[in-house]
């Protein structure tokens, strides 16, 4: 069971690197579970897929594209989900996931239920 909740977990964040490099705002904010909180340092802190969605197309709509992840980890958390954490480029700066808790949810996909990221930088 645990290998088949990784692999939904990770198809959650390729769908949500898809759609982000797509410049799907909303396809992003899919990708968050309904009431979900997500710190962007140092942004702030975003609750619920509205004010998710809408940090999401204020940053596309500035011009940043093209997230890459490296260094990916993941970690058990509970019997159904994972954290990643990981390093992120885009186009125009670079960051760490300090904690994305990704999990089952009814419907069977993964999605976010917590996500801290940090922008470190400009490129």
């Amino acid at each position: 069971m645990t290998e088949q909740v990784l692999e939904t977990c990770k198809a959650g964040i390729n769908a949500w690197q898809q759609t982000f490099n797509s410049q799907d705002a909303a396809g992003c904010a899919e990708q968050y579970a309904e009431g979900t909180t997500m710190v962007a340092r140092p942004f702030g802190t975003f609750v619920g897929r509205e004010q998710i969605q809408a940090f999401w197309q204020n940053i596309m709509d500035q011009g940043f594209a093209d997230v890459d992840y490296t260094d990916v980890e993941w970690t058990p958390e509970g019997d159904d989900g994972y954290m990643l954490t990981a390093s992120w480029t885009m186009n125009k700066a670079y960051g760490v996931v300090h904690k994305e808790h990704w999990k089952l949810q009814n419907d069977g996909r993964a999605r976010l239920e917590f996500d801290e990221f940090e922008v470190q930088g400009e490129r």
